[in-house]
């Protein structure tokens, strides 16, 4: 990696972790089917005690993601890029929720979890709520939105339990009727009308990139509404889903 000089013209020193972190991303990013714990050792030449905390940390966090032992690049990177105004996700683009909006006259949103919450990277809709919650990036609870449930349900197994074991009792009720339809969702990577919150309720479907669930996108409205176009809005996000999977 290049070295930037300090304004007075010195090179800055490295950082051992900081070298070992960097070098980790780069290389998650590079890799296609991923990188073994095995291979970060070998590519940092340290051994692999040390490179599992470093590890650890960064899928906690959300900087790597990890599907059969096998480590790629997590979204945390790509909402940074968000932060700074480019695109988290390349098969949905802006315009998509804006024909979901157009279709349906309500709100679509486009949602990623960065390490136990969730996020709204973009969006669709006349209501002022999904704009704060957007362009401020609020933090939410997944178990509280559709869009959660398609991001939770795309987790292995070793991953969602201790997340969602980690909820508060008050999230009781929601989660064991998440896990009752589980099967069913990673099935068919949608969720319909959950009434996981008090102020909404929605349809929502999985992104699914490379092979991966990278985002979830999600068509939201009051619960009476959702409700009594359930079978409309799941038409809608379905038909759109076939055409956001043709592309490169």
């Amino acid at each position: 990696m290049p070295t930037h000089p300090t304004p007075d013209g010195r090179p800055r020193p490295h950082h051992r972790m900081i070298d070992r972190v960097s070098t980790i991303l780069e290389r998650a990013a590079r890799s296609r089917n991923g990188v073994t714990l095995t291979e970060f050792a070998r590519e940092l030449d340290a051994p692999m005690s040390s490179i599992q905390g470093l590890v650890n940390g960064l899928v906690a966090t959300g900087y790597l993601d990890e599907h059969d032992r096998r480590y790629s690049l997590g979204p945390a990177p790509f909402l940074l890029i968000r932060l700074v105004g480019r695109p988290t996700v390349t098969t949905v683009s802006h315009e998509d929720l804006e024909a979901l909006h157009e279709e349906t006259g309500m709100t679509a949103v486009l949602a990623i979890m960065v390490g136990s919450d969730l996020y709204y990277v973009d969006y669709a809709s006349h209501d002022p709520r999904y704009a704060y919650l957007a362009e401020g990036f609020v933090r939410r609870s997944p178990i509280r939105t559709s869009t959660g449930w398609i991001l939770l349900a795309a987790m292995e197994n070793r991953d969602l339990w201790p997340q969602i074991g980690a909820l508060p009792p008050s999230d009781a009720e929601l989660v064991e009727r998440f896990v009752q339809d589980l099967t069913r969702i990673r099935s068919e990577g949608l969720v319909a009308a959950p009434s996981a919150s008090t102020e909404a309720d929605g349809v929502s479907v999985a992104v699914v990139e490379d092979g991966r669930t990278v985002a979830a996108v999600g068509i939201m409205g009051s619960h009476a509404e959702v409700a009594e176009r359930k079978d409309e809005l799941i038409e809608v996000l379905t038909r759109h889903r076939r055409e956001w999977r043709k592309r490169p």
